[in-house]
Parts: structure tokens; sequence; C-alpha cells
């Protein structure tokens, strides 16, 4: 894995599912780090010395929602991109600086979706 992989967080209940993406994001040289839930991934976000260049978390979570995870995610990285997976992408509206990807997804979409997001 090349030392400039950016790091990725997926949030995604569905083992399976969380499965392909990392499985997926692996592939295309990404350090990947998983949680199942909000209370997982927040654990990771508020730790100061782990870096997270994106967060791609599931609308759809138990308990807090993507899109209040990534409010909460953003209090402590301001900056941080994120990606809302969806399988109401087109009725999502998204706040600056993240973006939404439709479930399912192709690898392709995926793959082009998170090279755009972090350049």
């Amino acid at each position: 894995m090349p030392a400039s992989a950016s790091t990725i967080l997926v949030v995604e209940d569905d083992a399976i599912v969380r499965m392909l993406i990392v499985d997926v994001l692996q592939e295309l040289e990404f350090c990947v780090l998983e949680a199942d839930g909000s209370d997982a991934a927040l654990q990771l976000l508020e730790d100061g010395q782990q870096p997270i260049d994106l967060l791609m978390t599931d609308v759809g979570l138990p308990g807090m929602n993507g899109q209040e995870l990534a409010q909460r995610a953003r209090q402590h990285r301001p900056q941080l991109p994120v990606l809302f997976a969806s399988g109401y992408a087109d009725a999502m509206e998204v706040p600056s600086g993240m973006a939404v990807i439709g479930k399912p997804f192709s690898i392709d979409q995926l793959r082009d979706k998170v090279r755009s997001i972090l350049g």
C-alpha cells in the first residue's frame, strides 16, 4: 500500500455490504477503516491521531443516522469530506463538501466518486 494512500472510514451496519465496499476500496489502494455504526465511527473520528481523509457512511444507520454522524464528524474535523451512500440519493440534499452515491452502485461508480472527492 502506498505511503500516501488516503484513509477512508466506511460506516455501514450491513456486514456484507461493508465488506464489499472495504474490499473494493482496498483494491484501489486506499487505507480503509471500518465501523458498523455511528458509535464506533465517532470513536475513530474523535481520535486526533487517526488520519481520516474521507467519511463514507450509509444514511440509514440504526440510532444516529448518517447525516447526524456527518454533522458530529465535522465538529471534530471541520474539513472532512463526506460521501453518503443511500438508496434514496436522488431525494437527498447534501451540504457543501459532502456528496452522495446511490445504492446500489457499481465498483466503477464508487471508484470514480471517491477519486473525484479526494482529487
